[in-house]
């Protein structure tokens, strides 16, 4: 048998059955593509980890680091003198991470105890689903520090600031407060909240997965602290005001009240006071009539204290002087089917003794001499039925209709103040043009750089001073409100009492006293406005707000210091001039 030997060739790796037949420039394409990418991996490497690096660098601190708030100081409220009140006192917040939160129920009971609540309710508080919960708002730093003593997990705390006001409600309506995020929500605190809050700071460090600070990596910004800001108010004023209007509403067993008192020369608001108040200090029960700045966010009809104004405008267009009669026999007026009386049969008046006997059928006809046009005019000049622009929360405009739509009767009764409503903070602005010869003061709640700051000249001097010298005569024996007078000083003013609208109707039950004044007369320095909200007994404004303004008028006039224009007596109507004992 024959044997064949097969003869190889070539090798089996070699084999032409295999041979790939491809283009040169294929493999050199592939090549090339592989080299850039490459290059592309390392020019983005490089320049994410050496030309910009804060991408990956904010994606990585995101997971470790984290900025707090550092709380700015709100700044301090002060009267014009520096006295303090409001400032701020440093307190704690305590917080929780709830899903970090393990404690036992010893020390649940520890930290209840430190936090003056429940140990259920804080049970509920740590087991809710939420990332994150306040435990207790505003705590002493020494309460803080016994609660990071116990070192339990997921419990921190950080710091804020609690507002403290050393006057209470004495200031309360003028100061106003804070909530308990430090934002200003009434009065000052309120007005002036921009300028008083303050710019946060905050600072960098790093927590574990606990949410735990286990290391301060530095500051980012420091706190900017709020600006500190100087109320015209006089604290020693302010007292005085609080403390008559207080006793003068628990004697007439009033429903509220109200009193101001303006430079006449800067138009400074020296004081505001109201009644009820509140303490700013502990608000854990409070209802809205406490809260009302009435002096600003209430109005009322003023009732005669409005006479001065339509006289004034009769004296400036010619239609009346001083001593012009105008017959009020027999006391009564009947306009349409309207009457207008008024509280004693009077017969021939002249203009001045219709303010200092009140009369309401003398300014009835004074104010028939008068276009509605010319009338609503005045009215506006003064600041009636426009927003005071104090920048305080609250202020209203008060209600003064459009002149097209008055009837005869209308106009008549808004000589005397009735179908008009004004508020108390306008009543005393707008007697500022008879204290400045005519010139309406702007008012300010701040303390004025200027001596005497331009207003509006509503009136000529010359007006202004007779209207001046009818409201001195409307104090003295004779007038309707000698208990205004003050001993050793000319006191110029004019009563006011207007009964209340219920239901559209007016009722014999409810009134409204009101005396606004000047003094001294010679040279007017200090305006007092003084509101009784439903007097009970006695409710003329002569016999209610007159001696309010007495007493607050002579504690003012005293305690800035300005010297007496008269003789140190009081004259009472119907009795001879006494000495006054000092």
């Amino acid at each position: 048998m024959m044997r064949f030997k097969a003869k190889v060739s070539h090798k089996f790796a070699e084999s032409p059955l295999l041979e790939l037949r491809l283009p040169a420039w294929r493999s050199r394409l592939m090549a090339l593509l592989i080299l850039f990418s490459f290059v592309v991996l390392i020019g983005r490497a490089f320049y994410l980890q050496i030309l910009d690096t804060d991408f990956l660098q904010e994606k990585g601190e995101s997971r470790y680091r984290r900025d707090i708030e550092i709380t700015a100081s709100r700044g301090r409220i002060a009267d014009r003198h520096g006295d303090v009140l409001a400032i701020s006192t440093p307190m704690r917040s305590i917080w929780a991470v709830p899903p970090a939160v393990q404690l036992s129920a010893e020390q649940t009971q520890q930290l209840a105890a430190l936090l003056e609540t429940d140990a259920q309710a804080l049970t509920r508080k740590l087991t809710t689903d939420k990332p994150f919960v306040f435990l207790r708002r505003q705590i002493p730093p020494p309460v803080a520090a016994q609660v990071a003593a116990l070192k339990l997990p997921g419990i921190g705390q950080d710091q804020e600031y609690r507002r403290f006001y050393p006057t209470g409600e004495m200031t309360a309506h003028m100061v106003g407060f804070t909530g308990v995020d430090d934002k200003g929500l009434e009065g000052a605190e309120l007005a002036f909240h921009g300028k008083l809050l303050g710019t946060p700071g905050s600072r960098s460090v790093i927590k574990d997965r606990r949410g735990q600070i286990v290391e301060d990596v530095g500051s980012i910004k420091p706190p900017q602290d709020g600006e500190d800001i100087n109320l015209a108010l006089d604290s020693k004023v302010q007292y005085l005001v609080y403390s008559q209007l207080k006793q003068a509403i628990a004697d007439s067993k009033a429903k509220a009240g109200g009193a101001v008192v303006l430079d006449a020369r800067t138009g400074e608001i020296l004081a505001l006071a109201n009644w009820p108040t509140y303490n700013p200090n502990n608000r854990t029960s409070l209802s809205g009539a406490q809260l009302r700045n009435r002096a600003l966010t209430d109005t009322f009809e003023p009732g005669s204290t409005l006479k001065p104004f339509t006289i004034a405008l009769a004296m400036e267009t010619g239609k009346v002087r001083f001593d012009t009669p105008i017959n009020c026999a027999p006391g009564r007026l009947r306009i349409g089917g309207a009457t207008i009386s008024d509280t004693h049969r009077y017969g021939v008046l002249s203009v001045a003794e219709v303010i200092q006997k009140s009369s309401n059928v003398g300014a009835s006809k004074i104010a028939a001499m008068l276009p509605a046009k010319t009338m609503w005019d005045m009215f506006d000049s003064v600041g009636f039925g426009q927003v005071p622009s104090l920048g305080f929360p609250g202020e209203v405009s008060g209600r003064l209709r459009p002149w097209k739509t008055w009837r005869p009767i209308e106009q008549a009764t808004m000589s005397f103040g009735h179908g008009i409503s004004v508020s108390l903070i306008q009543l005393a602005r707008a007697y500022t043009v008879f204290a400045r010869d005519g010139d309406l003061a702007p008012l300010s709640l701040t303390r004025v750089a200027s001596a005497r700051p331009r207003g509006e000249q509503v009136f000529s001097p010359q007006t202004a001073r007779e209207v001046r010298a009818m409201l001195e005569m409307a104090v003295r024996p004779g007038g309707t409100a000698p208990r205004a007078q003050i001993p050793g000083y000319r006191v110029a003013g004019k009563t006011g009492t207007a009964r209340k609208l219920e239901g559209g109707r007016y009722t014999t039950k409810k009134y409204v006293a009101s005396f606004v004044g000047f003094a001294p007369a010679s040279d007017p320095r200090l305006v007092v406005a003084v509101m009784i909200d439903e007097p009970r007994g006695k409710y003329y404004g002569g016999e209610v707000a007159a001696p309010v303004f007495a007493a607050v008028m002579a504690g003012t006039l005293r305690t800035l210091g300005i010297a007496p224009d008269a003789p140190l007596e009081v004259a009472q109507s119907g009795k001879p001039a006494t000495k006054a004992r000092l």
